[in-house]
């Protein structure tokens, strides 16, 4: 059976599987982002802090996905709650470092003109620094997406959903027939998805960021 033949017959899986896919990364980095925010607006302003928040989030980074894996099955079980725990885990460093530097590159005089004009801290935080960062933010987002959309492939491992189970079995079963139908299938229909995605963030860019800003 050709490549074609494969994706005709079997479509109606296929769509389920990029769907799942497309949306367990998206879930995962809406949760990254939020976790992602939240720790970079407690460390920015603390050099230390900082350090500490990036470090952190770099050191879970350089673990193999295979081996977080390992590591995670053990708590949480085979399924999507431990593949959404690893994607979620390796989309922090990212967004938590594009906070910081966003937050960072707030030029002081227009926080200090916002609580002269009578803004509280948290008024400042949201409406002027967020607002002024968001820019930053969004490009991690983006990169952590990116990242993500390879690596749940790999959460197939534990039982996650999307395109990493038409790899495996593809890989799994290499020599067999429609072995390399999977293997391909699963691998060009995660560049398709990832591609998707970044025109998506192209938009979001175009209507959330002001045409000066985005320069």
């Amino acid at each position: 059976m050709n490549l074609f033949d494969y994706i005709s017959d079997r479509a109606s899986k296929l769509w389920l599987e990029a769907y799942l896919h497309t949306s367990m990364v998206v879930q995962c980095t809406i949760i990254a982002a939020v976790l992602g925010v939240l720790i970079g607006v407690a460390v920015y302003r603390s050099p230390i802090g900082s350090a500490v928040a990036t470090a952190l989030a770099s050191t879970i980074l350089t673990v193999p996905s295979f081996a977080l894996l390992g590591l995670l099955i053990p708590l949480s079980g085979l399924g999507p709650t431990t593949a959404v725990i690893a994607l979620v885990l390796y989309g922090l460093l990212p967004i938590v470092r594009n906070t910081i530097v966003g937050l960072d590159g707030v030029d002081p005089a227009v926080t200090d003109a916002a609580r002269g004009i009578g803004m509280s801290c948290f008024g400042v935080l949201t409406r002027v620094e967020l607002r002024l960062a968001w820019p930053a933010i969004l490009t991690g987002m983006r990169v952590a997406t990116q990242m993500l959309m390879g690596i749940a492939v790999i959460a197939a491992y534990a039982k996650g959903p999307g395109f990493g189970a038409e790899v495996f079995s593809g890989l799994t079963n290499a020599g067999s027939t429609n072995s390399l139908n999977q293997a391909v299938t699963g691998t060009v229909g995660v560049v398709i998805l990832a591609l998707l995605l970044d025109g998506v963030y192209v938009l979001i860019k175009r209507f959330t960021v002001s045409r000066g800003v985005r320069g």
